[in-house]
């Protein structure tokens, strides 16, 4: 097949929307698949580049906060074209922003069928538009609003868990929606990996280590995770690390410093791909606070290396992590059951192994060759639906 994945966010961005889409690409290709992404540009013209063996078009674009947006009105033409030339045999868009929704359009001008995945919430622009608190009801109903627009042409729908699935159906999207998950590469994610020479290199102690990765924004609610440390670091030998960067990272510190907890906690900042397996392999126990999560793809990389979990009891986040099978759930804001989670994590050594075991065997459905194959039929089965009409 000759498949062409459009996201207005891409590599070299940081964040799961953007690695789904980067892994989707890669297997693709390495199952035999001519690949075409098109994605915003580095810079401010158009260009071609690789990443990975997989070729990527960049639409011209410019800086906004932490991404980069396609120049408005420039771009429909270079995209028609780009299309007309590659003849794909179906386009899987990742997004209704800019570029995937001119994509979806001229598909449709052109008899092309289209697929599309959801990784939007509306709260993950919160952080990017800091808008007044009593406006947000009405910026998620038109965020959704503009969202349905664009997902309502398309051929077929996928979200990556039933949580996400059944949301979408919620906020008023006529047509159905099919859970694949973003998957998880078992081979470059799994316990036998080595942190030892991560440890050296960020000056991390013998203390078991509680692991954060992702970006550090509002949604994720690092905060309280901090608090919740805050209450065990006397009765436990425990340590936080916080990987990632984001626009919170200054109020966190700040936070940590205020708390006396500069002994107890650790920023890594930005760690680099080939460094992340290693990462979740000097851990002991990782932990998910974010109210936003469609699936978290860092859950599944913590799970995939034998990391028993513990993460809020909100949207996508229970459908991997099973309370008191792999993890424990806590209710948002509830820093008691967090910081208990935390302590019998890290004091109970046949509940530990218990838990990092089902982690194990909950990843092995989520395998990134299947989540593959699963992408291959629907796009055949889509591709042979449109064919007959």
């Amino acid at each position: 097949m000759r498949i062409i994945i459009a996201t207005d966010n891409y590599y070299p961005n940081v964040n799961g929307a953007s690695y789904f889409a980067q892994r989707l690409a890669y297997q693709l290709k390495m199952n035999q698949h001519e690949v075409l992404v098109m994605a915003p540009s580095r810079k401010m013209t158009d260009e071609k580049f690789e990443h990975e063996g997989v070729k990527i078009f960049g639409v011209r674009s410019m800086p906004l906060e932490r991404i980069r947006a396609p120049w408005p009105l420039i771009t429909s033409p270079v995209i028609k074209r780009t299309i007309k030339n590659f003849q794909p045999d179906i386009i899987h868009i990742q997004s209704h922003f800019s570029i995937a929704r001119k994509c979806a359009k001229i598909a449709k001008q052109l008899n092309i069928p289209v697929v599309g995945t959801n990784h939007f919430m509306p709260e993950n622009l919160f952080h990017f538009l800091p808008l007044p608190k009593f406006t947000e009801n009405l910026v998620k109903k038109l965020a959704w609003k503009y969202f349905t627009k664009t997902f309502n042409l398309l051929d077929a729908i996928t979200s990556p868990t039933q949580t996400a699935a059944n949301l979408l159906k919620n906020i008023g999207l006529a047509k159905p929606v099919q859970a694949i998950s973003n998957g998880i590469d078992l081979k470059l994610f799994k316990p036998s990996n080595k942190g030892a020479d991560l440890k050296l290199k960020y000056n991390l102690d013998d203390r078991p280590v509680l692991l954060f990765v992702g970006r550090l924004d509002l949604e994720k609610y690092l905060d309280l995770v901090i608090k919740a440390l805050a209450k065990v670091v006397n009765k436990i030998p425990v340590q936080l690390v916080i990987a990632g960067t984001g626009a919170e990272e200054a109020n966190l510190k700040k936070l940590v410093h205020d708390l006396d907890l500069e002994n107890n906690i650790t920023f890594t900042g930005f760690v680099k791909d080939e460094d992340l397996p290693n990462l979740y392999a000097l851990a002991h126990v990782f932990i998910m606070a974010g109210t936003a999560e469609l699936q978290s793809i860092v859950t599944m990389e913590a799970m995939a290396t034998g990391l028993p979990i513990i993460a809020v009891d909100a949207m996508a986040l229970p459908e991997l992590v099973h309370d008191n099978a792999n993890g424990f759930l806590f209710k948002h804001n509830d820093l008691e059951s967090m910081a208990k989670a935390i302590e019998r994590l890290f004091t109970d050594e046949d509940l530990y192994q218990a838990m990092s075991k089902k982690s194990l065997e909950i990843i092995t459905y989520h395998e990134i060759s299947k989540i593959t194959n699963d992408f291959i039929n629907l796009y055949s089965e889509v591709i042979n639906k449109h064919e007959i009409r």
